[in-house]
């Protein structure tokens, strides 16, 4: 399915690469252009996410005036340098999305692309706006479909998911870091009955504490330096949804007694308005944080803490539920395959090595080690013997063939059972025939053998090249990424 489609328009080259670098990363398609070029893409059949503009074009203004026209109902950034004055009309400044200040940062483009997903559903009818939400996340999962295992604890949770998602009580996601907070936060969203509306996250201890008032509740045009236009504040995009305030233990106690009252009334008032505006919005809030423990050192407000305690879900760490593991690292494989980002396969004696492994990142350290075996070993079958330094001091432990049975991490399930039945010995071999190695009487350890011949020509590649491993690499017809991975599987020091 195609990604998301941004269009931009911006006669500044070097603010267009760097923006188009990023949110390309972010997983749009960005198709870039000049004024010259903007009227055949406005008339085009292309469906655009979003439209961003630079403020340094000639005819600003009509520009703007056009684009609004004839894709009225298409989300408009205005790009500033950071530091310049809008320099449009009040008319034009409203109907804009957003006036985002360049350089931009990720954290800012990751906002920008959160406000445009909600954007993008609000401003449709039901039907169209569930379409346009599923084009958006087409990569993700149904999120109850994300919660793996078959362990006691991921059972519990989601026992507790069925049970609390049609009401419309506060959940209080508590867990380790990494433990997946914000999948199970999306799977209650999806199970209840305001799936059909937006799920707005904001992570609170991502912000600084003097910014977070504006992007709960919004703020009017002037009520701080750099307030260049009216607007919302994550309340008001997710109304009649959920809002999912990631990592609560690290919100100020200022900003704590601000969102108390928030739940307490259901109203709340822009920074710098006194307009009373009500709400009905569903709260999940989520944070690694001994709650109890920050409330005794007057770090978080005992109040807040009951008003968000009503239903706690604890998600167990990693290490508590390694029988997850094959699923897991099954079901990160298939979304990595799906998403075009490579391939690679574990043997049953990878699996359990990586059992034994406490985890301190979980899920999320689970993820990263998948992604950079795919890397290092695409389209490869990955051994015990091949995973990264850290895991080689753990023993191999005899494992049965046939112990991992359902994922796809199996020799005889990655090559199919067709290829498998094709596979025969074809011709005769030639006792008479001088041997490349002669085989001992009382037989040999292969791998250990082809380790050390494997060993021998990497130094040998490396003495060649006066220990410059681009080269060594090149020897070797390697990359160099996969001889430094060797060259600290051996501890070989350069």
């Amino acid at each position: 399915m195609a990604l998301p489609r941004i269009l931009l328009i911006d006669e500044n080259k070097q603010r267009a690469q760097s923006l188009e670098i990023v949110l390309r990363f972010m997983e749009f398609e960005v198709v870039t252009i000049d004024s010259v070029d903007y009227d055949a893409q406005l008339d085009g059949s292309s469906q655009w996410i979003a439209i961003f503009v630079g403020d340094g074009l000639d005819k600003l203004a009509i520009i703007l005036s056009d684009i609004f026209a004839r894709q009225s109902d298409v989300p408009v950034v205005l790009l500033i340098e950071k530091g310049r004055q809008v320099n449009v009309s009040v008319a034009i400044e409203a109907k804009l999305l957003q006036v985002l200040e360049c350089p931009a940062t990720y954290s800012d483009l990751k906002l920008l692309s959160e406000k445009l997903s909600v954007s993008k559903s609000v401003g449709s009818d039901m039907q169209s706006r569930g379409s346009d939400r599923r084009q958006f996340d087409r990569r993700r999962q149904s999120s109850i479909a994300r919660l793996k295992g078959n362990s006691s604890g991921m059972a519990a949770i989601r026992k507790l998911i069925a049970q609390v998602a049609e009401s419309d009580a506060t959940v209080l996601i508590l867990g380790e870091s990494g433990t997946g907070k914000e999948v199970v936060a999306r799977a209650l969203h999806d199970a209840s009955l305001r799936a059909e509306k937006p799920f707005v996250p904001i992570n609170c201890g991502a912000i600084p504490g003097e910014l977070l008032e504006s992007e709960l509740f919004g703020h009017e045009k002037g009520a701080f330096t750099g307030a260049l236009t009216t607007r919302q504040g994550r309340f008001e995009m997710a109304e009649g949804g959920t809002l999912f305030l990631d990592e609560i233990g690290d919100m100020p106690i200022c900003m704590q007694v601000k969102l108390l009252r928030v739940l307490q009334e259901r109203t709340f008032e822009r920074v710098g308005s006194n307009k009373t505006i009500q709400c009905d919005v569903r709260v999940i809030a989520a944070t690694h944080r001994q709650l109890e423990n920050e409330i005794k050192e007057n770090r978080f407000r005992e109040d807040l803490f009951y008003r968000l305690n009503v239903f706690p879900i604890e998600i167990p760490a990693l290490k508590e539920r390694v029988e997850d593991i094959p699923l897991l690292v099954n079901d990160l494989i298939s979304r990595m395959e799906a998403s075009n980002r490579g391939t690679v396969r574990l043997t049953p004696l990878a699996l359990a090595v990586l059992k034994q492994h406490d985890w301190p990142g979980n899920v999320r350290e689970l993820a990263n080690l998948i992604e950079r075996l795919a890397i290092i070993f695409p389209k490869g079958v990955v051994d015990a013997a091949d995973l990264p330094e850290k895991f080689q001091h753990y023993p191999v432990p005899d494992v049965p063939v046939n112990e991992v049975t359902t994922a796809p991490l199996q020799f005889d399930e990655y090559l199919g059972e067709d290829a498998l039945a094709a596979i025969e010995v074809v011709g005769h071999f030639d006792s008479t025939s001088s041997p490349l190695v002669q085989l001992p009487t009382q037989g040999i350890d292969l791998k250990e053998y082809l380790n050390i011949v494997e060993m021998d020509l990497i130094r040998q590649a490396l003495n060649e090249c006066n220990g410059v491993v681009a080269h060594a690499a090149k020897r070797l017809n390697m990359r160099r990424t996969t001889l430094v991975e060797k060259l600290r599987k051996f501890d070989v020091h350069r």
